[in-house]
């Protein structure tokens, strides 16, 4: 049987395969889009238990969420399989790399850096991208969003430290055009999306990480995607790639298999596909398109020796200030920072870089909020705390039952059993990112595994800035800083992986062109 022929075949459907399938629609091309991850339409992300559970990607273990962790030796990254790919756990910041921080050329060790583009080459599709994505920032300047805690505790903190604090573009919807936000309204899009549902404006939630289910994100779903399919692309979710390798007289071969669930409690059935096309956009993300080039080189013996080469976590650290306080009326007294209130980032600090008057590679540190949900789960995790209020009320009530207080209204009792919830709204995760060295190699190990040797090493001096200027906020809000525990394990985790495939102007130092072919 003869195998379908398009004339573009597009693998993955983040923020590099979403704009491709749509520019290549637009252009009157047949092109397909394989996505491995399922659709997303406002509702359907994951909140019970049970949901959450099941909320991971593993074929192999017949899960297929959008959470896939990737352990390696110094790092953990954590990507995203679904349609959509990373827009639907990220935290829809969208800042333009400042015109400083771009290098021509720059060296440490073995690695050696040689970009052939710059911020001028970009701005135009910067441009393009925030038309596409209608970014807002947070509207803090306006009820009910000027109650955001968190995003005042930043600035003041900001203030009192000499940082530079910002409102960044957000991929998120608060109003509609030339109308005041409001929590909650029928966005009005300029087309209809692929999911055919009813999008709502932000509500204020903090749940952006973990699926947005009143649409109130801008994600590639409804944005780019929409509109490829809108142009006639053919969107395959469920649909992994396996391999792939040039055809005799041009083009390219591709096998995937389509997952197909089954109810039941049976296991999911796997369908073999094969596609041949003109043109093959790997855009799987850093790790998955190294991971496909490395396990596909042999079709490809001319492949730079790159492959691999330049891979980084985008300076990313999570810490967290604890149990913050403020002084009021000469007393001292928990600071709350409304860590749940607003969506999960509302601003951001900057600190330079060298190559703008900064005394190492510059980074930003964010708010982080998070859903209502974890304030349970922290002040269950304060045992200790919780275990005495509730002793109190039982040794109340005993007495009450022994005759010894005449009172049946207990609600009082129960509120003070509860507590006032101090250690969950008195703490906020900072999250750090930006210049980190990146000196990181991925191989395939003896099991055809993807591996990295990506380590702390080269990039302490870097985290430590992050580290100590994450303290002086915590210390500003005054809290405890805690750093993650993997710190201590020289691990990061990051959810902004970067390289293995990079751009040069020659094969000696990159896998590929500016114009990101191979």
């Amino acid at each position: 049987m003869t195998a379908e022929h398009v004339d573009a075949v597009v693998v993955g459907s983040g923020f590099g395969g979403s704009v491709a399938t749509c520019r290549l629609a637009e252009a009157g091309l047949r092109v397909v889009l394989l996505e491995r991850g399922r659709a997303y339409p406002p509702g359907s992300f994951p909140r019970t238990q049970h949901e959450m559970s099941r909320a991971f990607w593993n074929p192999g273990s017949d899960l297929f969420g959008m959470f896939n962790l990737w352990s390696f030796t110094g790092i953990e990254a954590l990507v995203a399989a679904g349609l959509g790919g990373g827009s639907l756990i990220y935290a829809n910041v969208l800042i333009r790399k400042p015109r400083e921080w771009f290098v021509a050329n720059e060296s440490y060790g073995s690695v050696e850096e040689r970009w052939p583009i710059g911020y001028d080459d970009l701005a135009p599709h910067y441009d393009r991208v925030e038309a596409m994505l209608r970014p807002q920032p947070f509207p803090f300047d306006v009820a009910p969003y000027s109650e955001a805690r968190k995003t005042r505790a930043l600035k003041e903190a900001a203030d009192r430290l000499g940082l530079e604090w910002t409102l960044p573009n957000l991929a998120v919807t608060f109003g509609n055009d030339g109308e005041a936000p409001v929590p909650g309204e029928p966005i009005r899009e300029p087309f209809p999306n692929l999911h055919g549902r009813t999008r709502t404006t932000c509500h204020l939630c903090g749940e952006c990480d973990i699926g947005c289910n009143t649409g109130s994100k801008n994600t590639l779903d409804y944005t780019y995607l929409s509109a490829a399919a809108r142009a006639g692309a053919d969107i395959r979710t469920l649909s992994e790639v396996r391999t792939f390798e040039p055809r005799a007289g041009g083009g390219y071969t591709v096998r995937y298999v389509r997952h197909v669930p089954q109810d039941g409690g049976r296991p999911a059935r796997m369908e073999p596909v094969e596609l041949t096309a003109d043109r093959l956009v790997l855009s799987a993300g850093t790790l998955g398109s190294s991971f496909l080039l490395l396990k596909n080189r042999a079709a490809f013996p001319l492949l730079s020796e790159r492959l691999g080469d330049r891979f980084c976590g985008n300076g990313d650290l999570l810490t967290f200030a604890m149990k913050c306080s403020e002084e009021h009326e000469g007393q001292t007294r928990t600071r709350d920072l409304g860590p749940t209130y607003g969506p999960v980032i509302t601003s951001t600090v900057r600190v330079p870089d060298t190559q703008d008057g900064g005394d190492g590679r510059g980074f930003y540190i964010q708010d982080a909020g998070f859903p209502a949900f974890v304030t349970w789960l922290l002040e269950a995790a304060n045992v200790g705390g919780t275990a005495r209020r509730v002793l109190r009320m039982v040794g109340r009530r005993i007495r009450a039952r022994l005759g010894r207080d005449p009172r049946t209204d207990i609600t009082a009792e129960l509120a003070s059993a509860l507590g006032d919830c101090g250690l969950s709204t008195s703490s906020l995760p900072l999250l750090g990112m930006g210049r980190d060295v990146p000196d990181g190699r991925f191989t395939l190990d003896a099991d055809d595994h993807l591996a990295c040797s990506w380590s702390m090493e080269s990039s302490l001096p870097f985290f430590e800035r992050v580290r100590s200027t994450m303290a002086d906020i915590a210390h500003a809000w005054g809290g405890e800083f805690v750093p993650n525990p993997t710190y201590r394990l020289s691990r990061v985790i990051t959810v902004h992986a970067l390289g293995g495939c990079p751009m040069a102007a020659s094969p000696e130092h990159g896998v590929v062109d500016p114009h990101g072919e191979v």
